[in-house]
């Protein structure tokens, strides 16, 4: 994605966090979501890869690339279930081949994780009100390459 789309892709995530995350957190969890849209820092190092419907932007995955580490990934609710999500995986794992990749789901998005081939690495945490469950995804193959942590 371009620099001047980045702050669409931070507003559809706040939208969809919003109408699918945010019910099962506590006001605490919520709130903590929306720091991190608005922290520099957190926000540095980050790279962006956008779905678009059009000039339309209805999905995003960020990735943190130094850990790979996802640490956005939304599809606005009417794209649900229409393979944006897992187009846009696999267009961010031509980036990063072979290499191991790490997120923490959502209680919502467990199931589309393991779908994509994502396995639990621990039990269900919950973090200044953030609720997840550490995944990982390595490669079928068994080759593995992990990012520096």
């Amino acid at each position: 994605m371009e620099n001047a789309e980045k702050g669409k892709a931070l507003q559809l995530a706040w939208r969809v966090f919003c109408e699918f995350d945010s019910p099962d957190y506590a006001p605490e969890g919520t709130e903590e979501f929306k720091r991190c849209l608005n922290d520099d820092a957190y926000l540095a190092g980050i790279r962006y890869y956008g779905a678009f419907d059009e000039e339309k932007l209805v999905g995003m995955l960020g990735i943190r690339e130094e850990k790979c580490h996802i640490c956005f990934f939304f599809v606005e609710g009417e794209y649900h279930r229409l393979g944006i999500g897992r187009k846009l995986f696999r267009r961010m794992r031509e980036d990063f081949p072979g290499r191991t990749i790490t997120l923490n789901s959502s209680p919502y998005g467990l199931p589309f994780y393991k779908a994509l081939g994502f396995a639990v690495t621990d039990s269900e945490k919950t973090v200044n009100g953030i609720r997840f469950t550490p995944m990982e995804y390595s490669d079928q193959d068994g080759m593995q390459n992990k990012c520096s942590m």
